[in-house]
Formats: structure tokens, sequence, C-alpha cells
């Protein structure tokens, strides 16, 4: 990695860690994930057509094809392709993951239960990856951008829910742009065991480029 990329691994389970990563999302992949099951998590609009900050990072690093792919979901009402708290999954394209996890967090003081609605996000983000056989995935800190989430607040909803699976990745991230969010997020995770020692995870990902984020906010 460059110097200035950062990462710091917690365990989850006997089975999973998480690791807290200072980086770009969209530069992000695992080595030896068997090329299919790996994943990052598109804060995305509930239209699903690309947008501001990581939304529309990803949809610039995928290329065009991702939006093509956005725009086949079916809609559940008229513009809407993926309610606040759901998720949708689409191929990475161009991306160096290999699919691309579309959700949909709260704008924190638009929703009466904006708690609710941002866990839901993370755990339809986690059943979506687990039902398509993902086993690396990787989030940025959903809604703490325009949407102006509390980071605190959206850190521990994060990492508790991402808790919630420990036994079904074998390695989760949170991949942030921003060196604040990072910190928090490490702050939130610290009491959180080591990973076990002598065991084999994976190389870190790739995630030292930062082509597309710069003067972007770095969430929705």
């Amino acid at each position: 990695m460059v110097s200035d990329s950062k990462e710091v691994a917690f365990k989850l389970s006997d089975y999973s860690v998480l690791k807290i990563i200072k980086g770009d999302i969209t530069t992000w992949s695992i080595d030896g994930s068997f090329g299919s099951s790996d994943a990052i998590v598109n804060p995305a609009n509930e239209r699903m057509l690309g947008g501001n900050g990581a939304d529309g990072a990803i949809h610039e690093a995928a290329g065009p094809q991702l939006r093509e792919a956005c725009y086949q979901v079916p809609e559940v009402h008229p513009g809407i392709r993926c309610p606040t708290g759901e998720a949708r999954i689409t191929p990475g394209f161009n991306l160096p993951a290999s699919h691309v996890i579309h959700t949909v967090g709260p704008i924190y003081n638009a929703e009466k239960n904006p708690k609710k609605l941002l866990e839901s996000a993370y755990k339809n983000s986690l059943r979506v990856a687990k039902e398509n056989n993902i086993r690396y995935i990787a989030f940025t800190a959903i809604s703490c951008g325009i949407f102006r989430y509390p980071l605190d607040e959206a850190a521990s909803i994060a990492i508790s829910t991402v808790k919630q699976f420990g036994k079904d990745f074998k390695e989760v991230h949170f991949v942030m742009f921003n060196e604040d969010t990072y910190t928090m997020w490490l702050n939130i995770a610290k009491d959180l065991p080591p990973p076990p020692h002598g065991r084999n995870f994976s190389p870190s990902p790739r995630t030292t480029k930062t082509r597309f984020f710069n003067n972007l906010n770095c969430c929705f």
C-alpha cells in the first residue's frame, strides 16, 4: 500500500474478520476471492442511476454499463427502484470488485426513524450478499455524507449490524476516504478483539488510488 493508506483488523467471529481501511472504495478488491465472491456497497439514491459522492464515483469507475444495469432494475414505485433501507445487486463491470450492492440510506433529518432505516440498509445489503454467495464485502459510511447522519451513531449501527453476520462472510471491510470517518469507525470498533494469530486471512485489498473521490463527499 502507499504510505497514506491505513488499515486495522478486528475479529468478528471465529470465521470472519473486520477491516477498517482508509482508502478509495472504487479501487477495492480482494486477491484470491475466486472472481465472483466480492462486492462493494454503493450508497445509492432510490432511482439507482448515479448521483453525488461515492455513488457518482462508483458509477464513473464502473462505466456506463452500471447505469444501464441499474436502469433495468424494475421500479417498485414511479422513479423508485430501491426504496430507502432496501438493497439491489448488479455486476461490477469495470470495477475491480465483481459485484455492486446498491442500498439507500436515510436522510437523517428527513425520516421519523433514521436509525431503523440505516440498520435496514446494512442488514439488507448483507442479506443480498449472502444470497449471492459473496464472501468479501466492502462498505463506505452509508448516509454520512450529504445525508448528514451523525458519524458516532452511524458507526455504532454499522458495526453492531455487521457483527450479527459474522459467520456469513470471510471478511467485511469499511473503506473510508475521509480521515474523520475512518477514525470514528476505529473508535467504535476498538472493543472488538484482534484477529486470531496464525489465521491466513487474505492480503490487503487494493485501495491505494484516489482517482474518483477528489473533491467529492465520501458517501451519501
